[in-house]
């Protein structure tokens, strides 16, 4: 097992079996040493918008669980998460009521989780933003770009 799935487990958690993905789509993409991951969400946790339906703590686990996704996906197209050389942007499309505004606190469920697994090497470019909706009510989508080794 890797150093960062160790840490997974230290912190209870693990990676989730990734979907198989849609025809014509993958769920990473690497091009050089860049690994484009497509957005994930967290699955049937928490529902619907923040703001409304979600609330911010609710969000920020659900976050967690979008990243968890996400990195379920990256291990599928690099088999090991140790070869994550840096962890370079995040994008994190928040479900959103419309007048709410916490979405960067939101978006921390992933921030977080990545610094714990990966120390500075998690330190990444972030876009936090509202949407006024996601498919199947999803409350956040997070896309991911990576640096690999």
């Amino acid at each position: 097992m890797s150093q960062v799935e160790d840490k997974l487990a230290e912190l209870g958690l693990e990676l989730p079996t990734p979907n198989a993905p849609a025809a014509g789509r993958a769920g990473a993409v690497q091009i050089g040493n860049i690994l484009f991951v497509g957005g994930h969400t967290p699955g049937n946790l928490h529902n619907g918008k923040l703001g409304t339906d979600v609330t911010v703590e609710q969000g920020y686990e659900a976050a967690r669980q979008a990243c968890l996704n996400c990195l379920a996906d990256v291990k599928v197209a690099i088999g090991d998460l140790d070869r994550v050389k840096r962890v370079a942007k995040l994008l994190c499309m928040v479900n959103s009521a419309p007048d709410f505004g916490q979405q960067p606190l939101v978006a921390n469920g992933a921030t977080d989780l990545l610094a714990q697994l990966y120390g500075e090497r998690g330190a990444h470019a972030r876009s936090a933003v509202g949407m006024g909706g996601l498919p199947n009510q999803q409350c956040i989508e997070i896309e991911m770009i990576l640096e690999i080794e």
